[in-house]
């Protein structure tokens, strides 16, 4: 386990009567619940970073070459793929990025 570190928080009295109820109703201390928040929080705010940085690469890319997909062809995909998790359809075939610009 990785050492830790003592913090402080000063809470409003309704944030605190919220968390402790959530916490209890979680079945875990309040303490508990203000870590595992605070890690979860932390955890999509990176995801969040990665997600920006990813999509702008991508955009960086498609500028560079060109190439992409069009709106409709992406929304015609998605809509055969849930047909097909739904067990009403074969695969779709796999998106080849077309010359846009």
């Amino acid at each position: 386990m990785p050492p830790t570190i003592a913090t402080s928080l000063k809470l409003p009295a309704e944030l605190k009567a919220a968390i402790d109820e959530d916490a209890r109703k979680q079945g875990v201390s309040s303490h508990a619940y203000m870590v595992q928040t605070l890690a979860e929080a932390a955890e999509r705010a990176r995801l969040r970073e990665r997600f920006t940085q990813d999509a702008l690469a991508a955009e960086r890319q498609m500028l560079a070459t060109g190439m992409g997909h069009r709106l409709e062809d992406v929304q015609a995909y998605f809509a055969q793929m849930a047909e097909f998790r739904a067990g009403r359809a074969e695969r779709p075939a796999p998106l080849v990025p077309k010359k846009l610009l």
